[in-house]
């Protein structure tokens, strides 16, 4: 294996810490060429020294010799008091600047100086202890902000779940597990793998192994749609439980149903069943991104697949079963069916294939042009005197 780059950098958002004085940090997650994914938190002053020794380094690039010539991108200095305001602003200039340095030339995006800026510190793994009075405010970034600093939210209360069994992890970017483990979410990602922090820990967890501690229903699970959206799977799956649907890779399919485990209830034909989400592709979508996931974690495991599994909560959590999906689904199919213009239903009565042709409708008769005495007789006293002129 070849000498480790980064592949990806992102911005997540930033946290006001109060130790030892009130200051910001900015969380990034950073994607290696090994598939491994790190979060570490750097403050701005630190990004900016990196930026002007990066430009040192390489001057010709950085514009020093003819400003023409530049292409590492620009980073305001920091301002004399940098308040929450200030942190906030610079979200969007810092993702365009992470995503600048990434398309970079080589001898720029994988020198030591950048590698080693964003590996992870032991800082990084630094949690602030339960003791603390007063603990960080995390404001995440919306998937959709970007730039836009309308649309940054905070602060966010990082929500709480449990852990209802032992769980072991299988790669480098995963979290282990005990049962009655406490863990804080920063990410919960549609593939059913999500990314944790608990105490010096972070990585990346099955949400089938966490329950919230008020309920054991997952509040933001969405409701079914029957209506389905076209996806396409990108790997093949053979059924493990009765209640699970089998599929080729390359099958187009619809999904019903987006449950935040990540297995989904799909529709093929009038067949429902659970599937992978992390084998399923939106039809015509890039498949690059989807595949890199299925070589580093995989597909996370099914609740009902965990054994000694202990749930704080008497009432188990509520679904529905495939034959509710079925029947309801059926029904939606019906219907959509029946609005149908006769022509593009799927079955149609031998009555239908050859429509009767319509009879021409008469044309209305045409009255015979009236004699000139009769237009004369009936014409007005005016139009007499006008025709009269004329003869």
């Amino acid at each position: 294996m070849g000498d480790a780059f980064i592949r990806h950098i992102a911005l997540l958002g930033f946290e006001k810490r109060f130790v030892p004085s009130q200051h910001y940090v900015y969380m990034f997650l950073v994607k290696w060429q090994d598939l491994s994914e790190k979060v570490i938190y750097r403050r701005f002053t630190e990004i900016y020294e990196f930026h002007k020794l990066l430009k040192e380094m390489f001057p010709i690039e950085a514009g020093e010799i003819n400003p023409e010539s530049r292409i590492i991108p620009h980073l305001p200095a920091p301002r004399w008091f940098d308040g929450q305001r200030a942190a906030e602003s610079r979200q969007g200039t810092l993702t365009e600047y992470c995503g600048a340095l990434m398309g970079l030339p080589v001898k720029i995006s994988r020198c030591p100086h950048l590698l080693n800026f964003f590996k992870v510190r032991p800082d990084d793994l630094k949690l602030p202890a339960d003791s603390q009075a007063k603990k960080p405010e995390t404001y995440l970034v919306s998937e959709n902000a970007k730039s836009n600093v309308a649309d940054i939210t905070g602060p966010i209360i990082l929500q709480t779940y449990r852990a209802i069994a032992n769980y072991e992890k299988r790669s480098p970017s995963e979290m282990a597990m005990a049962t009655g483990d406490v863990v804080d979410v920063v990410e919960k990602n549609e593939s059913g793998w999500w990314f944790c922090q608990m105490k010096t820990k972070r990585g990346w967890v099955p949400a089938s192994f966490l329950e919230p501690l008020d309920s054991p229903d997952e509040p933001e699970d969405p409701e079914p749609n029957y209506a389905g959206e076209p996806y396409v799977t990108i790997k093949a799956y053979t059924a493990m439980e009765e209640d699970e649907l089998s599929l080729a890779q390359g099958e187009a399919i619809e999904v019903i149903h987006k449950l935040l485990d990540g297995w989904w209830v799909v529709r093929k034909e009038d067949v429902t069943g659970y599937f992978p989400s992390m084998f399923l592709q939106k039809s015509g979508q890039d498949l690059t991104q989807a595949q890199r996931q299925i070589k580093s974690r995989g597909a996370p495991p099914r609740r009902s697949s965990i054994r000694n599994a202990h749930s704080i909560h008497q009432r188990s959590r509520k679904r529905l079963s495939q034959d509710t999906y079925r029947r309801n689904s059926v029904r939606y199919l019906q219907q959509r069916r029946r609005l149908l213009p006769p022509g593009q239903r799927g079955a149609r009565s031998p009555l239908q294939e050859e429509p009767r042709p319509q009879s021409a409708k008469p044309q209305p008769a045409v009255p015979p042009r009236p004699s000139a005495e009769l237009i004369l007789n009936r014409c007005s006293e005016s139009t007499k005197r006008k025709l009269a002129s004329t003869l």
